[in-house]
């Protein structure tokens, strides 16, 4: 396994959270099938994120906030050694961008934390909202929250948080791991899904609006 990539993610000493799997026979296990089938053809990835002809908008938006998480937190997982509460003592992107960190239980004001600590609450906290079945309903037949792609909009909004704090403070790392096209491509397969969409506010994505240009165009 020569790709230092691959080494760190399969690196036993690394935890990575378990991914939320797709039961086999379900239509959002099919529709997670297709989705990978069409990455994996190398097909453009702005014909990629489309809506297929007759399928649910909100089972087509499920199965790629659950993938999207896997991927983003894989990332961030192998460039986390190198974040710490020394290297990155504010969880920011650049001097214009701090986020700050909010929930419903502990942080009921926004608050100012390092990256690894708000990384941290972050991921715990989707990882709680794609396992909570009144939100993601995995059983066929059980509808989808009415306010199923606002909770989504702010799931996506956090993970893009993700990007803009890898890209800005830590893409030397990603460089020289050899692992550039990688993130570059999951970032595009985000961005391309968020804006067909519309579930991010445009203003979320101004940190990295001149990559995104170059990249994206």
């Amino acid at each position: 396994m020569s790709n230092p990539f691959l080494k760190q993610v399969f690196n036993k000493d690394k935890t990575f959270r378990p991914k939320r799997k797709f039961e086999p026979g379900t239509q959002r296990f099919e529709l997670h099938k297709r989705a990978q089938a069409s990455l994996n053809a190398g097909l453009d990835l702005r014909l990629a994120v489309q809506l297929p002809p007759g399928e649910d908008l909100n089972d087509w938006v499920a199965v790629h906030v659950v993938d999207f998480f896997n991927r983003v937190n894989l990332i961030y997982g192998t460039i986390s050694d190198g974040c710490t509460e020394q290297s990155c003592p504010v969880m920011s992107g650049g001097p214009r961008y701090e986020y700050r960190w909010q929930d419903e239980q502990r942080f009921r004001k926004p608050t100012a934390l390092s990256a690894p600590r708000y990384m941290d609450l972050l991921m715990d906290w989707i990882e709680m909202q794609i396992n909570n079945e009144d939100i993601f309903p995995t059983n066929v037949g059980t509808p989808f929250p009415k306010n199923f792609l606002q909770a989504v909009r702010k799931i996506l909004s956090r993970l893009f948080r993700v990007f803009v704090h890898v890209y800005i403070h830590h893409f030397d790392r990603i460089a020289q791991m050899g692992s550039e096209a990688h993130v570059n491509t999951c970032y595009k397969h985000f961005y391309y899904f968020v804006t067909e969409f519309n579930l991010i506010d445009p203003k979320e994505l101004e940190p990295l609006k001149e990559m995104t240009s170059r990249m994206c165009h």
